[in-house]
């Protein structure tokens, strides 16, 4: 009987190893890390989704960067009413899954030399205004506008994410979605059909990062 307990506790004491090495074999989070997020905010998020495919086939409808802040990892983002730092909790959080909502891309090993830069360009908004609209150059920042014009600051202005021109329509119907019309017509001003732009699906198929299966500092 002894020794099946011996026995029982080695195979235990084994799994318990290998669980530990896949653990800490895992990578970490780490500044320069962008989120991509599908969040569940009704109709908007859904027709952001629709006309741009992420990665692998993923639906994002919204994207952060990690950054460094009082060497805490923190969450730079634009959403709600401007530029805010969340924690990776809350971030995580938000979209009810840390496994099958978040996407994690690292910007690749050339170009980690922009990640202070661009981590120092992003906290430098902070408080400043959500960009409602979704237009370039006007002051206020929509949450791929936020990494975009973050890395083309630290690459000396050059772009380093490609713009494309925005589409709100329905790829199939071709005509604007619904809530586009409803939403521009609150905000007053035309929809800027065919205007340059971004989101986080078309980041996240950018050729200058890698997909990578992370895990938080945290433990979440």
């Amino acid at each position: 009987m002894t020794a099946v307990f011996r026995s029982l506790g080695f195979i235990l004491f084994m799994v318990a190893l290998i669980g530990c090495q896949t653990k800490s074999s895992q990578p970490q989070l780490q500044e320069g890390d962008l989120l991509f997020q599908d969040l569940d905010c009704g109709a908007l998020c859904d027709a952001i989704e629709t006309v741009t495919e992420g990665i692998d086939g993923k639906d994002f409808s919204h994207c952060g960067m990690v950054v460094l802040v009082d060497d805490t990892l923190r969450v730079i983002e634009a959403i709600g009413e401007g530029v805010q730092l969340n924690s990776l909790e809350d971030f995580y959080k938000r979209s009810g899954s840390t496994d099958e909502t978040i996407t994690v891309g690292r910007v690749k090993k050339d170009y980690q030399i922009l990640i202070n830069d661009a981590s120092d360009f992003a906290i430098a908004r902070l408080g400043e205004g959500y960009d409602q609209p979704f237009h370039l150059d006007n002051g206020k920042w929509y949450c791929s506008e936020l990494l975009y014009e973050s890395f083309k600051s630290a690459n000396g202005g050059s772009d380093f994410f490609e713009l494309a021109p925005m589409t709100f329509k329905d790829p199939e119907t071709k005509e604007f979605f619904p809530a586009w019309v409803a939403y521009y017509a609150e905000l007053g001003e035309a929809i800027p059909e065919g205007e340059p732009g971004l989101n986080p699906g078309s980041i996240s198929r950018s050729q200058k990062i890698d997909i990578l299966s992370v895990r938080l500092v945290s433990e979440l």
